[in-house]
């Protein structure tokens, strides 16, 4: 399995065509954790799955998306309504009732990847505005093998940002 996460870009469209044209031979799916502040019905949703953050007012979002790539079971919220401002139990459990491998969120703009109960939880951060220890734009692949989970951060440029890399036991599947 190979997949893309972004989030929070915040009426930035041509980021979200820029990495669609990038990677839309070179990854299964590609996900974006909210705060577009597009609309539901915009063309770039053809391409890509989302859910609704706290600054999309279009009630065509879902909240929640739980999707299977390549036998991996995706738990996909924004986080705002699951307080991952605090703490990532309330995103972990709503994973785990999804039988989710993965829980992919945005809302803090923070980078941040960490394997907690065998699920791989992830934020892309934020494509147009950062915050936090690492205060560029950034989003990230997941990439998943027999053996292992391998998550490679990027900025911008497309160009890959190795102190934020990281590689994970395969989960199994629950």
């Amino acid at each position: 399995m190979k997949v893309l996460v972004v989030s929070d870009s915040h009426g930035d469209r041509e980021i979200l065509i820029e990495l669609i044209e990038r990677y839309k031979d070179k990854v299964e799916q590609i996900f974006h954790c909210g705060d577009s502040e597009l609309e539901a019905t915009d063309s770039v949703w053809d391409s890509m799955l989302t859910v609704r953050g706290n600054m999309d007012f279009d009630d065509e979002f879902s909240m929640t998306q739980t999707v299977e790539v390549q036998n991996q079971r995706i738990f996909m919220a924004h986080g705002h309504r699951l307080d991952v401002n605090y703490t990532m139990q309330e995103l972990v459990f709503a994973a785990k009732e999804e039988h989710a491998n993965y829980a992919f969120f945005g809302h803090t703009h923070q980078a941040r990847v960490e394997q907690i109960n065998n699920i791989v939880v992830l934020n892309p951060g934020s494509i147009s505005e950062p915050r936090g220890s690492y205060p560029f734009p950034t989003y990230a692949i997941i990439e998943n093998d027999d053996s292992q989970v391998g998550v490679t951060y990027y900025n911008r440029a497309h160009e890959a940002i190795e102190q934020l890399s990281s590689n994970f036991s395969k989960t199994k599947k629950q």
